[in-house]
């Protein structure tokens, strides 16, 4: 299975590296992410709970950085094991590229393969699978950028006077609609 997509990121490419390569950023990001956990530097294991087609399992892998070129690219290799429910294994290539002040494109490409009960179930239900988890990561990780980094979210062509001033302001705002959806009214 290939998968080649681009997001667009509402963060400056640094800004975008840095999140990538938080660890609870990602652990929050991540679809049925139970752990992560560094075991050494560019090396970590990670639990999963996924969902692919009728077939759901937990399963249990290991991810390592490669031909990491900070704040522009990485390759992360994978593999997991999910028991009865099957394997795993592939490569991720990412790519960030500046497209502004406040923006930056992610680019990928992924290959991997399956095995076990995943790979009968089929594979237009297995790439289903693995685009609704992208869709749900980068929805995750475009809302976790902006709690880090609201300033990116400022328009370009804005004075950094103009920013502070509508970062207080569009905070105050955020945090009013906080309480009223907390509080149950609109």
């Amino acid at each position: 299975m290939q998968i080649s997509s681009q997001q667009t990121l509402p963060a400056s490419q640094d800004n975008a590296w840095a999140a990538l390569n938080n660890i609870e950023v990602l652990k929050a990001c991540i679809p049925g992410c139970e752990s992560l956990t560094e075991t050494e530097p560019g090396r970590y294991e990670v639990l999963i709970t996924a969902a692919v087609g009728p077939v759901k399992a937990k399963f249990k892998g290991k991810l390592g950085l490669a031909d990491i070129n900070p704040p522009e690219s990485y390759t992360i290799n994978f593999e997991g094991q999910g028991g009865a429910a099957g394997h795993g294994k592939g490569s991720a290539k990412v790519r960030l590229e500046h497209t502004g002040l406040n923006q930056s494109v992610l680019h990928y490409t992924a290959d991997a393969s399956v095995g076990g009960k995943i790979a009968q179930i089929g594979q237009r239900l297995v790439d289903m699978a693995a685009q609704k988890m992208a869709a749900e990561f980068f929805a995750s990780f475009n809302r976790q950028i902006l709690l880090l980094h609201p300033l990116d979210a400022v328009p370009p062509g804005t004075t950094t006077a103009e920013a502070g001033r509508d970062e207080q302001a569009g905070l105050w705002a955020r945090l009013q609609r906080w309480l009223r959806a907390l509080l149950g009214r609109n």
